[in-house]
């Protein structure tokens, strides 16, 4: 597995914010494997970050194993023109992440109804593959434009879908919180997964509703693009418009960015082995 440090540049930042007595979002990224994983966790007590954090934890280290062990092959697909085998093996591990909390909702007294969004990235092979379940975020900015990539499973979504509110009432609404899909709440849950081509310049940001609550796009876009050459001073700087703006909810974000291109390992082998799968 090729070390994508040189390639990708990823910084991370969480914060409480102004009004939370804890943080219940969690955040993850490896940078030698391409891999961010963050996710907002919901539920009474402290029972929304012990979601996340199960989330976040298994993710990771699940991917960290698969990552590094599997070959190449298994997850660049085929020139047969199979579904990459990558967006799989990410829907089997939020799969098993999400019965584990699911269990541990339904069996602990002081976990029951807990849950938690998620939103993360896998950048291989000049590609970054998108899974989110909720109303976390992965936004992506190239050039001067910042483009959502993910859709919100949220009520606000489903009634700016509907026509029944536009984008400038849903940003008045009450109900910015009332997520429809979440890890935990149900056996088994459905994470959108999407594969974009990445390219050299991109930054990807992925944040928990902290920030594009309390943030308007136009200045997270400008946040980025002025300090991009330091992407830890952007994350901050983030996280700190979004607590100088009221801070009513945890915030945390992921940046990534991309130098240069990251082509998978062509080696004889990954070669002659795509041949045969």
């Amino acid at each position: 597995m090729r070390d994508l440090r040189q390639a990708l540049e990823m910084t991370a930042a969480s914060h409480t914010g102004m009004v939370r007595p804890h943080n219940e979002d969690c955040v993850s990224t490896v940078g030698e494997l391409g891999l961010a994983v963050l996710a907002d966790g919901m539920g009474g007590y402290n029972a929304g970050e012990v979601a996340s954090g199960i989330a976040v934890t298994m993710i990771t280290d699940e991917l960290r194993r698969t990552l590094t062990e599997a070959p190449s092959h298994l997850l660049n697909g085929s020139r047969h023109g199979k579904e990459p085998g990558i967006s799989t093996i990410v829907q089997e591990v939020i799969g098993k992440a999400n019965g584990f909390i699911y269990q541990a909702a339904n069996s602990r007294p002081q976990y029951s109804g807990m849950g938690t969004t998620l939103v993360m990235a896998v950048l291989r092979d000049n590609k970054v593959t998108v899974a989110h379940i909720g109303d976390s975020r992965l936004y992506r900015v190239r050039g001067e434009k910042m483009e959502q990539v993910t859709r919100d499973h949220s009520l606000l979504q489903e009634q700016i879908d509907s026509g029944m509110l536009t984008k400038e009432m849903a940003g008045r609404s009450q109900n910015k919180n009332l997520v429809t899909r979440a890890m935990g709440i149900d056996a088994k849950v459905d994470a959108d997964v999407q594969i974009l081509e990445a390219l050299e310049g991109d930054v990807y940001l992925l944040c928990s509703d902290g920030l594009n609550d309390m943030v308007e796009d136009d200045d997270i876009l400008l946040t980025v693009n002025s300090l991009r050459a330091n992407l830890t001073l952007a994350a901050n700087q983030l996280v700190q418009l979004a607590n100088d703006n009221g801070g009513r909810d945890n915030v945390s974000v992921v940046l990534i960015k991309v130098k240069k291109a990251f082509p998978a390992n062509t080696g004889w082998r990954a070669r002659m082995m795509s041949w045969f799968s």
